[in-house]
């Protein structure tokens, strides 16, 4: 049996950043995708968001590729959503992602920014956020 724990954080955002994920439906989304999750075998460790974004802190398992997640995760949010009528559009999650791995010692660190989204977007905009996620993790932001 092969031994195997990886850390990721995961951040996406809604289609153009439209602020679907409203006080009334946030975290029925999010409950959503961890019991969906769980039923797929995808360990959630931590969920959580804002108004046009989600962040989720996963514990990959030794089968699964970061591809197959956001599959999984993404396209089936957004059908169940769309199926639940919970937005007054058609729901969409934006094409790109945001993934880095996670040192264990930084966890808790991580968990608590995670969980401090609704605070954090009263100072910082999510463009600003993914900016400077982009920027921290050695990523070249391309300009046309």
């Amino acid at each position: 049996m092969p031994w195997v724990k990886v850390w990721l954080h995961f951040v996406w955002s809604t289609k153009e950043r439209f602020p679907y994920l409203t006080d009334e439906i946030r975290n029925k989304v999010f409950d959503h995708i961890r019991q969906n999750a769980r039923e797929k075998g995808i360990h959630i460790d931590f969920i959580n968001g804002y108004l046009e974004h989600v962040h989720c802190l996963i514990s990959l398992g030794t089968d699964q590729t970061i591809v197959k997640l956001m599959q999984l995760i993404k396209g089936e949010s957004s059908f169940w959503i769309n199926k639940n009528k919970l937005t007054k559009a058609r729901f969409e999650w934006q094409d790109e992602y945001f993934v880095v791995s996670v040192n264990e010692a930084t966890l808790p660190k991580v968990r608590k920014y995670i969980a401090n989204q609704e605070e954090h977007h009263k100072k910082v905009s999510f463009d600003d956020e993914f900016e400077n996620f982009l920027l921290r993790a050695g990523f070249q932001k391309f300009k046309d």
